[in-house]
Order: structure tokens, then sequence, then C-alpha cells
């Protein structure tokens, strides 16, 4: 009979291999771990994103920095900065080789109990992956009021909410202050906030933050009464730095009250309002990087970019020591890209100014991104100011790229043609294009001569020029086909046509001039004393010019039959609007006889035109001028 009694096995277990009582140690463990059960909450994707920093790309961007305005410097946008090169591409991020090795092997596993797993909001949950597109014309400040109620009823619905409102203190957003604070008592209504405050439920509270050169919590605490935020915006006292740091407010702020995302699981939403881009680009990155990791969106109520260009002019009235002035007063409202992609090439005669003061449309780039980015959304409540604009419904599809800045220069390196266009533009605002003379007094041949010869000078000049943005553009002459978005297609086509129209006039006017120094033209009316170069249908200058003329006008065409509606058209008409070609028209004018004298020497004016320089005397320089 067998001896089964504990003993008997404690025994036999002291005479067992130390193999195999390890095995029995190591199953009985396995077993108990088995039965465990546990919670396990997801972690945040916006902060595993965040904090994983791709390898900085070894291949050099192609475009010379040093000819460009710098990103953050003077509030341009050309440059990469260290900061902007780590920007994230969520879709480069490597899967997790545990969740690939599970994936395999199709493992069937019990689903944790997730009822104690804090749930994002769903604000977090619907975040677009597409960030381009992320501006709407709102009609003024009451149609943006509308919109952010809208934007913070739906966050309301999710959860309590903090509203953070930054408010641009420059003296040009006075009135659009009043504006918002006449409208912050609609908007409780229109949220139900009245009636909830007097039952004690409050689901919104609202902070008021004034920026300029320094940033100024106006309620040191998040308020829920409406008449406290009204009396805060109308205290809002003027900053006369003319500085905006408003990404450096944007930082302050979302670092001061981060703890009732973090801390109290409360929504946040920041809304900025200003007028202007910021004077300090620089932080765009650390901003977007720190907004979007604790998901707390940025609202933007400002004004359209002025189109390829970094200012805009606004005319501003005000009176100094019983004196009034008028003055146009440059403005940073642009441009709406990272880097330039309008090339800065002036018209010969007519009006320049209204085709510099376009809208873009879209809001400044870097404003813009940072909505786009951070989930919230730029509400253009005002254009620029005596500025043509273009419908947003047709604009919508030249939307600039709001991506990574990494990710934009990835595709700038593989495309020729966007490569080519970003230089020459960059290359345009280096050098000053000049605009030759077109009227020569004629006296005598000799007169006549010399003043033709001077004219000249500045052409070689901008033969140069011309033929060094020419050689640019041609290199991603083969790599245009490519181009698939229709901003790029537009802006490369029209400089393209615009450097070959500006080169045939060139060429022409060039040739024109040394006809006439070699055999001066006789007068047909003796009593005409001047000759002037006028646009002409006809190109009689050779062949060279007729075949930059033919170019001109087939890429010009282009632009204007595929890009109806857009900036890029209006700039093609216009500049199809003089002809190629020149001829010589004579006139008179009532001029002092220079009896033989050198054309360089000074002039005695005439009457007229002595009164006329009385009347255009200089008012008084004021000694404030306003700085918005």
């Amino acid at each position: 009979m067998l001896n089964k009694s504990p003993q008997s096995f404690i025994d036999r277990a002291k005479d067992a291999p130390a193999w195999a009582i390890s095995l029995a140690v190591h199953v009985v463990i396995m077993m108990l771990m088995a039965s465990i059960t546990y919670v396990a909450q997801n972690p945040d994707r916006n902060l595993l994103l965040s904090s994983a920093i791709d390898e900085p790309l070894d291949e050099k961007y192609i475009f010379d920095v040093t000819v460009a305005d710098q990103l953050g410097t003077e509030a341009n946008f050309d440059t990469l900065s260290a900061s902007l090169a780590a920007t994230q591409d969520p879709q480069q991020a490597e899967q997790d080789p545990v969740q690939e090795k599970l994936e395999e092997e199709l493992l069937e596993v019990e689903m944790p109990n997730t009822d104690l797993v804090s749930r994002p909001s769903d604000a977090e949950l619907v975040e677009a992956v597409e960030v381009a597109g992320q501006t709407e014309h709102t009609g003024g400040v009451e149609g943006a009021m509308d919109r952010l109620t809208l934007e913070i009823a739906t966050s309301l619905n999710d959860k309590p909410t903090l509203a953070i409102w930054l408010f641009d203190a420059s003296g040009s957003l006075e009135e659009r202050r009043e504006a918002i604070a006449k409208r912050f008592e609609i908007v409780y209504k229109q949220l139900g906030m009245l009636d909830a405050a007097k039952k004690d439920k409050i689901p919104l509270e609202t902070a008021v933050v004034s920026y300029g050169e320094t940033t100024k919590f106006i309620t040191e605490k998040p308020v829920t009464d409406v008449s406290e935020l009204i009396k805060a915006i109308r205290e809002i006292e003027s900053d006369t730095s003319g500085k905006e740091f408003v990404f450096d407010a944007v930082s302050k702020v979302s670092n001061r009250w981060q703890s009732y995302k973090t801390k109290l699981r409360r929504n946040v939403m920041l809304i900025i309002v200003t007028d202007e881009k910021g004077d300090d680009v620089e932080l765009l990155e650390k901003t977007i990087n720190f907004n979007k990791r604790l998901g707390m969106p940025v609202y933007c109520v400002g004004n359209a970019a002025v189109f390829g260009r970094d200012q805009a002019y606004v005319t501003t009235t005000w009176e100094e020591n019983g004196q009034t002035f008028t003055m146009d007063i440059p403005t940073d409202q642009g441009p709406e890209t990272i880097y330039p992609e309008r090339l800065n090439l002036p018209f010969w005669g007519g009006n320049q100014r209204q085709y510099d003061q376009m809208s873009a449309s879209f809001g400044p780039y870097a404003l813009t991104r940072l909505c786009a980015e951070t989930g919230g959304l730029y509400l253009v409540s005002a254009d620029v100011q005596d500025a043509t604009s273009f419908d947003p419904a047709i604009m919508r599809s030249y939307s600039p790229d709001y991506r990574p800045i990494r990710l934009v220069d990835l595709e700038l390196r593989q495309n020729k043609a966007k490569a080519a266009l970003l230089m020459a533009a960059q290359q345009s605002r280096v050098n000053s294009i000049p605009i030759p003379t077109l009227q020569f007094r004629a006296d005598t041949d000799n007169i006549l001569r010399q003043q033709v010869s001077e004219a000249q000078k500045p052409l070689a000049v901008l033969d140069y020029q011309l033929q060094q943005l020419m050689g640019i553009l041609e290199s991603g002459i083969k790599d245009r086909d490519k181009l698939n978005e229709p901003r790029w297609r537009a802006g490369f086509d029209l400089a393209v046509g615009r450097v070959l129209a500006m080169r045939a006039r060139a060429l022409g006017y060039n040739e024109m001039c040394a006809e006439m120094k070699s055999s001066p033209k006789k007068f047909e009316d003796d009593k005409n004393n001047h000759w002037r170069l006028v646009p002409s249908e006809e190109i009689s200058s050779g062949s060279t010019v007729k075949k930059l003329a033919e170019q001109a006008d087939e890429y010009l065409t282009r632009v204007i039959t595929e890009h109806p509606g857009t900036p890029w058209e209006m700039l093609a008409r216009r500049e199809k609007e003089q002809a190629l070609g020149w001829e010589w028209h004579e006139f008179f004018r009532d001029v002092p006889s220079m009896n033989g004298a050198d054309p360089n020497d000074p002039m005695l004016l005439l009457a007229e035109e002595e009164k006329k320089k009385q009347m255009m005397k200089q008012p008084p320089k004021p000694k404030n001028i306003p700085k918005l």
C-alpha cells in the first residue's frame, strides 16, 4: 500500500531535481498572475506625439536664407529655426513592436474594465488630421461672436469650459474691443448662462487678458459674472509700444491655467482678438506643441492678410497741436504663407498700390497655423483696408499649406518648380527693380541723345536682374506639370509670365532707345519738343523680343483661364493690359530753353510747376505718429 501522507510528498520533493521544482513554482505564479484583473488607461496620443522628436534632416534647404526675410525677425516668414525643424509628423511614428506582435498572433484577450478610465473630450476625439482651410469669413465682429458662441456651446455640451480672451492692446483695436464688450451679454444669453448663474450652476468661466509689449491679466482669476467681464474689457489700457507679442501671451496664459485642463478635467479654449500677425513668431512652434499636447484650442478674431506682402497700409487721421494729420501707416498683416510666393515686381505705369494692397482671403500664416494645428479657427472679421477682396468660396481651393514646416520643406526639395518659385520670390525682394523713364526732352539731337543714354543705364541693371529671375524659374519648368495644387500652379505660371513680359518690354525699350540715339527722329510738328515711349501692340524690336512676348502671353493667358476670380488672375490681366511693344509719340511741353546746356544741370521751374510745388509743400511733420 502506497504511503500518501504529506510527509511522503515532502520527502519525494527533496529528491526531485531542481529544474522540476523551479518549473512547478513558475507555473503556480503564472496561474496566480492570470487571475488578476486590471484597469488600463489609454495613453494620451497627443502627449506621445509631442514627446517624440524626429531626427533632423541632413539635407540642406536649397534657398540662400541670407537673402530672405527671416521667420520671427521683423515678422517675416522666410527661414527655418531650430525649433521649426523639429516639428512632428504624426504619420511617421513607428508602430509599437509589442502591438505589432499581438496583431500578428491575433490573440483574443479579455476586454479590460474601463469604467474608471478618464474619457477624452469629444473635441479631442474628432481632432482633424488635415489642417488646411481653417479660415472662416464671418462678416464682421458680430458674425465672429456668433461663430464663437457656437464653439463655446459645443464645448459646454461636452464639459465645463474655461474661455480665455486675449485682447491686442493696440490703439487700433479700441473699436473692436468695444464691439465685443457690447456683444458679451448677448453671447451669455444665447448660452443660457444668465439663468444658470441664478442657480449657482456655472459650467462656463471666463478670463480676460491683454497683451502688447507685456502680458497683463485683467482678471486675476476666471469669473462668471457678465458685468465683470464687460468692465474688464473696457478697462484695458492701450499699449503704445507698437509691439504685439501674441505668442508669448498665449504661452503665459496656457501655462497659468493649464490645471483647468490637467487637474479639473475641463475644456480650455483661448480666443485672440487682434488686427496684426504678431512680433514674436519665433515662439510659434513652442506654442503649438504645448497647446496641442494639452488639447487647448486657439481661436482668433483677426484681419485678412495682405496677399503676398508683409505689410498693408492703413489710412489714419488724428489731431496734434491743433493740426489734423492723415497718413498711411504700415501694419504687419502678412503674408499668408510661410515663405514668400509672390514676386516683388512693379508694373510700368498706372496705379501700383491697388495691386500691392490685395486681400489674401486668409489670415496671417503664423496665427492661422496656430489655430489650425490646435483645433481652433481663424475668423476673418475685417479685410485689408481699401483692398480688392475675393470670394472665399473660390479661394478655399487656394489655401496655404499649414502642415509642419519640415513636411513643407520636404516637398519643396522634391519639386523643382516649387523651389524655383520661392527662390525667385526671395531674389526679387532683395533687388529693387528699376522703372525707366518714358519721356525724353529733345530741344536738340544732342540733348535727346544725352537723355536717352541716361535712361538706358538702369535698363542694364534691370535686364541683369530679369535674367537672374528667368534662370531660376527655368530650372523648375520641367516639374511644372507635377504641381497638383492650384495655388502652386497659379503662382508659378504668373511668375514666369510676368518675368517674360517684363524682359520683353525691357529689351524692346533698349532697342528703341539705341535706334533713337543712332538716328534721332524728326518731329512732324516743329512746335513739339519731347518724345514719349508708349506701349504698342506691334513689336518691331526683333525676333528675340517677339519670342519672349509670345511665351509671356502663353503663361499669362493660362493663369487667366485656369484661375478665374483669384489674385493671380487679377495680376495676370493687369500685366496683359499693357502691350509689350513700343512706339514713339511726339508732344509739346512748355519748358525753359536749355540752349544746348547739359540736361543734368539744374533747370528753372515753370510758373505752373512752381505753383504746384507750393501747393505740395510738406505740412508740419507730426511728432506722435500713432502706432497700430
